[in-house]
């Protein structure tokens, strides 16, 4: 397959194609400077060494280090200060992973998990080091006839392998037979699945033009706000607004991407006030709904 030389190459590959892309980037280019895609990424230092922002936390990377991005995770993590080195950067579609776990492997748990032991990085072993870039050579290589089943086939024996490292590592006494399918964002180990979350989360996705106050949703669906609140954050992993915000967001940006003026997706995306749109889209994506739009047309 080809690998990008820019991160938004990848990034704008793995969005038109629904799957994963792959960029190797080298000396001072910036990893990501402007987040504009709901995509997992995957980010692996080669040679030299950065500092990595994520949610305002400086990280340290450096050889071997890898860091598994959510997007997230992502709403509040800064551009990469420096990048004097060499690292390889995979954008993955969410939705791609999805479609390959089972309910005995979930590919999307080195992304999702959550526990004390795990906080986005890791440092992988010599062994595994040049596991991972056999992994990446052998994608680089593949031409010709059958190369899109030997892609999906290399890139799904690396997620598993990813994924095994984070579980035996970080899990508290891992074992991968008890190891199940979270899909979203649910918390591990799983607790138990409200009835009504489904539910709730297909109200909230069908209505984000609306009034979407905790105390509506409350009402709606017969619960208390703390009680609604309180299921929500065990099952999904995050608060009612915090998802009602990202998805909101999510929206916007599709609704940019079809040229429609700010103004109006303000408007079609819920946020009642046009200030306060202006500065959720710009803390959460990096840059403003102007720009973001001025960027997708260029």
């Amino acid at each position: 397959m080809l690998i990008h030389d820019s991160c938004q190459s990848a990034i704008q590959s793995c969005v038109d194609t629904g799957t994963f892309a792959v960029a190797r980037l080298y000396d001072n280019e910036k990893a990501n400077s402007v987040h504009m895609h709901d995509c997992y990424e995957i980010c692996f230092s080669v040679s030299g060494e950065k500092q990595f922002v994520i949610n305002g936390q400086v990280y340290e990377f450096e050889p071997g280090d890898i860091f598994f991005i959510n997007p997230f995770d992502r709403h509040d993590w800064h551009e990469i200060d420096h990048m004097a080195h060499t690292c390889v950067a995979i954008s993955i579609c969410p939705e791609y992973l999805k479609r390959f776990s089972t309910e005995q492997t979930d590919l999307n748990y080195c992304f999702t998990y959550q526990g004390p032991a795990w906080g986005h990085k890791l440092n992988l072993t010599g062994d595994e080091r040049r596991r991972f870039m056999y992994f990446i050579h052998k994608l680089s290589q593949e031409r010709g006839f059958g190369q899109d089943v030997l892609d999906q086939a290399v890139f799904l024996e690396l997620m598993t392998f990813l994924n095994r490292i984070v579980i035996l590592r970080c899990v508290q006494e891992p074992d991968l037979d008890r190891v199940k399918t979270r899909f979203a964002s649910k918390p591990c180990p799983p607790k138990p699945r409200h009835s009504q979350i489904d539910e709730i989360l297909d109200y909230i996705d069908e209505h984000l033009a609306e009034n979407l106050s905790i105390p509506m949703l409350a009402s709606h669906f017969y619960f208390s706000s703390s009680y609604l609140c309180k299921i929500f954050k065990d099952s999904t992993g995050t608060t009612i607004n915090q998802y009602i915000t990202a998805k909101r967001i999510s929206l916007a940006k599709a609704l940019l991407a079809e040229e429609h003026s700010v103004a109006e997706t303000s408007s079609l995306c819920g946020f009642g006030d046009y200030s306060n749109f202006l500065k959720s889209f710009t803390r959460k994506v990096g840059i403003s709904p102007k720009k973001y739009a001025s960027f997708l047309r260029n």
